[in-house]
């Protein structure tokens, strides 16, 4: 009998990152035939809270490029990492355009261009960003997306940083196939890539999405009745709102009396 596809998650563990992602990103990593130990995240926040590349730097004698556009969490950034020469911090915006994208950004750095491990999350634009790169072929690859969103929907939402929805599942593991790259895990709200080339070393029969996402908790049902009722499952609340809970009664488009099935 073979491995089951969502074999990786047996290897969650937390050093530093939220969720169990240092421990997964380590197996990935140890699966893949070479590495030049080399990393790059963003937002990075200080470096340690929440990191997926921390676990890396510290344990695993990783050289880094650490990217945060606030202004005040890079100071701290820069502070946890002023005496690591071989981490790299920087102030920058990662966008999606020719001047401010990935490519431009690492382009001034020491850092090769199929670098080991890249970790994206940006709350938005993740999407349009990882699509914007092109000259960096990361082998592993770790993207947020929005874990409200049922596997089927494909959303992409709108190129504007100045917009924080997010993008599906779904449309994320086509983006990587155009990209040659392998879904070989959901973890909470994140998914792990690796290049096509990569992909039968991990055993993995069948890695569509309903197979290897395995936690839909997050994620809210809206369907409607033959009379017109509109009706809620699952989780039923607004995760980033203080958990506003979301109810049928107020969502009805049809008065009480024209709910009848025709």
């Amino acid at each position: 009998m073979g491995k089951s596809a969502t074999w990786l998650l047996d290897h969650q563990a937390s050093t530093y990152s939220q969720s169990g992602e240092d421990g997964i990103i380590g197996k990935i990593l140890e699966t893949l035939p070479e590495r030049d130990h080399w990393c790059v995240e963003f937002g990075a926040l200080d470096g340690t809270s929440l990191s997926n590349t921390r676990n890396l730097i510290e344990h695993a004698d990783y050289s880094a490029v650490l990217i945060e556009a606030s202004k005040v969490r890079f100071k701290e950034l820069e502070a946890n990492y002023v005496h690591t020469e071989n981490v790299t911090t920087l102030n920058r915006f990662v966008g999606f355009s020719p001047n401010d994208n990935l490519d431009h950004i690492l382009a001034d750095t020491a850092i090769p261009q199929d670098f080991d491990f890249l970790s994206i999350d940006i709350d938005g634009n993740d999407y349009h960003v990882w699509k914007s790169t092109s000259r960096f072929v990361p082998k592993v690859v770790c993207i947020e997306f929005n874990h409200t969103i049922p596997n089927e929907v494909k959303f992409i939402q709108p190129p504007d940083p100045q917009i924080a929805q997010g993008s599906s599942l779904s449309a994320l593991v086509d983006l990587g196939k155009i990209k040659s790259y392998e879904l070989v895990c959901v973890e909470g709200v994140n998914a792990f890539f690796v290049r096509s080339e990569y992909f039968s070393l991990f055993e993995i029969d069948d890695n569509s999405v309903p197979v290897l996402r395995t936690d839909l908790s997050a994620v809210t049902w809206l369907f409607i009745g033959y009379d017109g009722t509109i009706f809620l499952d699952g989780r039923r609340a607004m995760p980033w709102h203080a958990k506003l809970p979301l109810k049928a009664q107020g969502m009805q488009r049809l008065p009480k009396f024209l709910r009848k099935f025709s």
